[in-house]
């Protein structure tokens, strides 16, 4: 590994932060397409919506953050597909920096662009009526399984980013991932749902993960889903990444 490893990853994770705060439909799609999803559930659906919780935002709020992750990382294969196409990654590899540094700095841009994505939208939620019974180490456990959520995300991204033969293909892979909330305990108990669906609901990673942030944020029992959560999060991330490092060096070879 390059000995300046650490310092050509900071420099191409400023050179893609620059690219997403020049781009304000990515800031809009982000962040402001989830908080408007959010304002609408909770002040036109809530009402009829019967979650078992007097404050519908503080039962819906992991679900949207999930939403904005997975909307986020899209941009990620956007972002990651426009530089293979540009040819920026060969004269990056003719220069003396890591290999590797590019591909990390797009990831590394995933994690800091969804953190405060992330961190706007807890905001919003606040003004609308969220509280959280949570101490410091609860909310640093719900912020550790979101990093692993983002990271996790973020590599799947990195595979059409890579491998995508149009922008429309690298981009895809995500409306499903942005889908998945609806399907689970995220907008409302699986208990309501009919058989099959409540079957596929339980068994899916997006409900462990909702499930054991909203425990985690209103002193709940947590139970197995923090470990279904983890073991999730750290499956996806380490499969996706073995894949994603493939086409990586097929690609850079």
């Amino acid at each position: 590994m390059n000995s300046h490893f650490f310092s050509d990853m900071g420099v191409m994770l400023g050179r893609s932060m620059r690219h997403i705060t020049r781009s304000m439909d990515t800031i809009i799609t982000v962040t402001i397409v989830p908080i408007m999803m959010m304002l609408l559930f909770v002040y036109v659906l809530g009402g009829a919506i019967q979650a078992g919780t007097d404050n519908y935002v503080n039962y819906l709020l992991p679900g949207i953050l999930l939403m904005a992750i997975a909307s986020g990382i899209s941009y990620t294969a956007f972002r990651l597909f426009t530089d293979m196409q540009s040819g920026i990654f060969e004269r990056f590899h003719s220069m003396p920096i890591a290999r590797s540094a590019a591909l990390w700095g797009h990831v590394l841009t995933s994690l800091v662009s969804n953190a405060i994505s992330v961190v706007v939208i807890i905001l919003v939620a606040l003004v609308m009526g969220f509280r959280s019974s949570a101490g410091v180490l609860s909310w640093l456990a719900v912020a550790g399984i979101l990093a692993l959520v983002i990271l996790a995300l973020t590599w799947i991204a990195v595979i059409p980013g890579l491998t995508a033969k149009s922008v429309d293909g690298a981009s895809a892979f995500s409306y499903p991932l942005i889908f998945l909330p609806f399907i689970s305990s995220a907008f409302v108990p699986t208990e309501s749902m009919p058989g099959p669906v409540r079957a596929f609901a339980e068994n899916q990673p997006v409900t462990s993960i909702v499930d054991a942030i909203r425990a985690l944020l209103f002193h709940q029992p947590v139970g197995n889903d923090i470990w279904i959560a983890l073991a999730w999060c750290l499956g996806i991330l380490i499969v996706a990444y073995v894949f994603a490092m493939m086409a990586y060096k097929r690609k850079t070879a």
